[in-house]
């Protein structure tokens, strides 16, 4: 039995976040027993959500709705969509006989409207950039939320410390999205001579649903490995020098500094080449100076050499304001022989004859060693003749070998002394006693 009225508490607007639960308040004051309760969306018509009759029926009309358990005649949706967002009616109905126990009683019928705003945070943030040496143009958007989000810009100092950059040269831009909103931002900043900063952040504060999204820039030098600081003419300070022989491994650290040669590093005799660099991860863009031995340097990305004709080291400069690297790219000659292409043979628009007018190694050595066979054979007939005929010609005649009698040949004063081991004392002895003396 209800002594007295019934009122009711409620909100007049309350608060969701998308795809989480909402609360519509429609409680009692004092608590009575409810005879029966009812919840509507109000549109072109009134739409039922909830009807409860504690005699029979619970029923939920929208399938994600259902009484609370603070008070058993507020509502609660859960998931909550866009599409919950708008107002709604509670209705509550209890019995009251005005205290008089005797007398039927009478229902009371109470309603309350309010309305439902359904928030949603930012669905995605983007940050894009475009650098100029120490100039940065720097542009953050937040996409799908609403109401519109807030966007903020901080620097962080490589020990850690953040803080705000100013509002000075920002522009803002707001553009609706069906029921949601886009918001862009762009701030232009100038790193200042020596600034060292790690990360520049864009953050996207969304206070409606006590969300704070962090988009950062890291900033990353140009990086190479097994380098040594070099001092080189170009420049007035030395400078972290290797070369690409020396990068191996770690491809997936940021900032390498990458060298790409097409259509490679070790190339036939005049062919062109491209060399390509790279520097993935680092931020400011780096730019690049390409240079080799002591001509003007050419800048780019890029550099195209024609007609390749002999091993060559060629330079790269990358840079950006936290630092410097120079590689050196050897680009190899794999032969300088190019009688191996025929007349119909191209290199790029260079056409190769293979006729040349003089020898190669492989003829001269055929015509020495034909010519050593050749004296060979010539050498061998003059001998074979020569043996035929009973001539010598390679050595002198022997005579016929003399016996020599000195016991019955006189020795005559024409003669040469015989060789032989009888000593001339002996053979004058000899001599004496045969001839008479004068």
């Amino acid at each position: 039995t209800l002594i007295g009225t019934v009122d009711l508490k409620y909100d007049d607007v309350s608060y969701a976040t998308v795809h989480q639960s909402a609360f519509l308040r429609c409680g009692m004051m004092p608590v009575q027993p409810i005879k029966e309760l009812w919840w509507f969306k109000i549109g072109a018509s009134e739409e039922r959500v909830y009807y409860y009759d504690p005699t029979s029926v619970d029923a939920a009309l929208m399938k994600r709705a259902r009484r609370s358990s603070r008070d058993n005649t507020s509502l609660e949706i859960y998931p909550t969509q866009l599409s919950d967002e708008g107002e709604y009616k509670c209705r509550i109905v209890v019995w009251d006989n005005t205290g008089n126990s005797t007398e039927p009683s009478v229902p009371i019928s109470k309603e309350a409207r309010m309305m439902l705003k359904v928030n949603v945070p930012p669905e995605k943030v983007e940050i894009t950039h475009l650098t100029s040496g120490r100039n940065l143009s720097l542009r953050c958007k937040a996409e799908g939320a609403k109401p519109p989000a807030d966007i903020l810009w901080t620097k962080t100092s490589p020990d850690g410390v953040e803080t705000e950059i100013p509002d000075l040269s920002k522009t803002r831009e707001i553009e609706p999205a069906g029921e949601l909103y886009d918001t862009a931002e762009q701030i232009f900043y100038q790193l200042e001579e020596n600034e060292m900063i790690a990360k520049i952040s864009c953050v996207v504060r969304h206070h409606n649903t006590n969300t704070t999204i962090y988009k950062n820039i890291t900033f990353v030098s140009p990086a190479i490995q097994n380098a040594l600081k070099v001092t080189i003419q170009r420049f007035a300070e030395p400078v972290l020098y290797s070369s690409i022989e020396n990068q191996v491994g770690q491809d997936n650290k940021a900032g390498l500094v990458k060298i790409s040669a097409d259509p490679g590093f070790k190339v036939p005799y005049n062919t062109s080449v491209t060399l390509k660099a790279s520097a993935p991860g680092v931020f400011p863009e780096p730019r690049y100076l390409w240079w080799v031995g002591d001509q003007t340097g050419i800048a780019g990305r890029e550099w195209h050499i024609d007609n390749l004709e002999e091993d060559k080291s060629y330079y790269v400069l990358a840079e950006n304001p936290l630092g410097r690297v120079v590689l050196e790219v050897p680009v190899h000659i794999t032969t300088s022989d190019y009688s191996q292409w025929n007349d119909s043979s191209r290199d790029g628009d260079v056409i190769v004859d293979d006729t040349t007018g003089g020898l190669d190694t492989g003829a001269i050595i055929g015509i020495v060693i034909g010519a050593l066979i050749a004296v060979f054979f010539i050498g061998f007939a003059v001998w074979y003749w020569t043996i035929r005929d009973g001539t010598q010609v390679f050595s002198p005649k022997k005579e016929k070998p003399h016996t020599i009698d000195e016991e019955t040949i006189p020795f005559r004063s024409t003669d040469k002394p015989l060789l032989r081991t009888i000593s001339t004392q002996t053979l004058e002895g000899r001599r004496s006693r045969r001839e008479p003396s004068i």
